[in-house]
């Protein structure tokens, strides 16, 4: 009895063995479970910030910083396909493995404890048949006994007869036969039994627990080994892993910020000249008036008085005041100078890179006619004519677009040029004549507001115009198309826009074309953009009539 429980306590011990290796497997499961799904999370957020082609994002990657975040990117990917490589290595390397194991064990096991049982059933089985052995001897022994007392007793009465003591006495010799037949087989039961059972208790038995127990071994030891297996998938991916973030780190320190600030000042260099110094204008002093009354009238009905040195003229409003919505000219000349430029040379290179590709596919097409000419078992050397027809078609035409808009560069890389040689004159001639620049504001007004002989002369100093300026003062003056009165007071400190007061009254020359800015004019030299919200507009066919109307109040 006691031996099977130790039976039953070993089945439990090795079951625990089998249920401890299950769960270490569903535990490497799940682990690679989770290293996949990261590994699928990190290339997901990879590829979510990965610049879309052809978009705007591309154009941020000439930044080294742009290009720092796009490597982190990339090594990120790689990152999550070591992950990946955990996940697969654990699946094969345990996973797999140690599924295979333990149904094996299952199967061994089962093999150990039924040679156990059997055993134990061989056993109880010798020891029933000499108990019954032993009980059977025990039974004939007595059955002698009374047989041998019954014998004697019927020898003693002189009563029985003799054959009725014979009787009595082969009876009695009778069952002695049958004890000692019993005493026999019992003997014979009994040597037999200590023999199984010695065999069993020092042979069959103990080699069956040994059994067990090395099966018990390997389970422990194949566990162990797996655990090392465990940290060893791991630890073949540190290098690699290590490697990506090296990567990473040299990918930041390859930002450069003095070179990503140089080039947004290249993207966005405009090209304009800086605003000049604005003239003081001294109203302490008074000044005669050197003009009578009819000439003061007559000018003012001319309605064209010299422009203000200094002052802004109409035709010098900077281009980049208005914001045109929507695809631009396609000459681009819409924008600042500088950055026309850049858009035409980038358009001139788009347009040689096509001609080239046009080209290669003509080479190729006619090396293609050649070996037909050569070989026509390979093709009609015809079939190409029509598709290389339409590639010099195609390329005479780029070369058309290349000469039109290199012409366009031509001409702006021309005004660049004449206005950096007009800033260069206008420094030397200020520095020549300071005194005569400085009066020019000082004198040029009488306390009335009209202006002194002295002005004509004064305004003939002129800085020497460029071009570009030519280009703007050549244009007529636009008519008005109403009125309007300023909400309030703006501030005109950029070139092209007109400073004005709260409760001003004055023209528009043209409606807000949808960037935010009306153009309006004070008098015949003083025009400029102020902001749509800062005006309330008046258009009227009648508009002219209503201002020299209010003028006269």
């Amino acid at each position: 009895m006691k031996q099977k429980d130790q039976f039953d306590n070993l089945e439990k011990h090795t079951q625990w063995g089998i249920d401890v290796l299950e769960k270490f497997i569903k535990f490497v499961k799940e682990r690679t479970e989770i290293e996949l799904s990261y590994a699928k999370q990190l290339r997901n957020l990879s590829k979510k910030y990965q610049p879309k082609k052809n978009s705007k994002e591309e154009e941020e990657y000439r930044y080294t910083s742009a290009r720092a975040f796009l490597a982190t990117l990339n090594e990120m990917n790689d990152y999550a396909g070591q992950h990946e490589v955990i996940s697969e290595n654990m699946t094969s390397l345990i996973t797999g493995e140690l599924t295979r194991y333990v149904q094996e064990l299952k199967q061994e096991r089962k093999s150990h404890f039924h040679d156990g049982r059997k055993a134990q059933q061989h056993i109880e089985t010798c020891w029933k048949q000499l108990e019954a052995s032993k009980r059977r001897f025990e039974r004939d022994c007595k059955e002698a006994d009374r047989a041998q007392q019954y014998f004697e007793k019927m020898d003693a009465d002189i009563n029985v007869t003799k054959a009725d003591v014979e009787k009595a006495r082969q009876q009695a010799q009778l069952r002695h036969q049958m004890a000692e037949d019993s005493k026999a087989e019992y003997s014979s039961t009994l040597q037999k039994f200590n023999s199984e059972q010695h065999d069993h208790y020092y042979t069959h038995i103990p080699h069956i627990f040994q059994k067990i127990q090395e099966m018990e071994e390997r389970r422990i030891v194949r566990i162990g080994e797996s655990m090392k297996t465990f940290a060893e998938v791991d630890r073949q991916v540190i290098p690699i892993i290590g490697k990506c973030l090296d990567e990473i780190t040299k990918a930041a320190e390859s930002i450069d910020h003095k070179n990503d600030s140089q080039l947004v000042i290249e993207a966005f260099k405009s090209g304009f000249e800086p605003p000049g110094d604005v003239d003081f204008e001294d109203f302490t002093q008074p000044m005669k008036r050197t003009v009578s009354e009819s000439s003061l009238s007559n000018s003012r009905a001319d309605g064209k008085s010299e422009p203000k040195f200094g002052g802004k003229s109409k035709g010098k409003l900077w281009p980049f005041i208005k914001k045109n919505k929507g695809a631009g000219p396609e000459d681009f000349s819409n924008l600042p100078p500088e950055q026309r430029r850049k858009k035409l040379q980038q358009k001139v290179d788009e347009l040689n890179r096509d001609i080239q590709k046009e080209m290669d596919q003509r080479d190729a097409l006619t090396k293609m006619k050649d070996v037909y000419i050569k070989n026509p078992q390979m093709g009609d050397a015809a079939s190409v004519d029509h598709r290389l027809a339409e590639l010099g078609q195609n390329i005479e035409k780029l070369r058309l677009e290349v000469q039109k808009f290199e012409g366009w560069l031509a001409e702006v890389e021309g005004r660049l040029s004449m206005r950096s040689e007009a800033r260069r004159q206008s420094g030397l001639y200020e520095a020549q004549n300071p005194s005569a620049v400085n009066s020019c504001a000082q004198d040029r007004e009488s306390p009335d507001g009209s202006y002194t002989e002295e002005q004509s002369q004064e305004t003939e100093m002129k800085v020497p115009a460029t071009d570009f300026d030519d280009e703007f003062d050549d244009e007529e003056p636009l008519p008005t198309i109403g009125t309007c009165k300023a909400l309030y007071t703006f501030e005109g400190q950029n070139e092209g826009t007109i400073s004005v007061a709260e409760g001003e009254m004055l023209y528009v020359i043209e409606e807000d074309k949808g960037d935010g800015w009306t153009r309006i004019r004070r008098n015949e030299d003083e025009e400029g953009y102020v902001p749509t919200s800062y005006v309330e507009v008046y258009l009227d066919k009648n508009a002219k009539d209503v201002y020299k109307s209010l003028e006269k109040i």
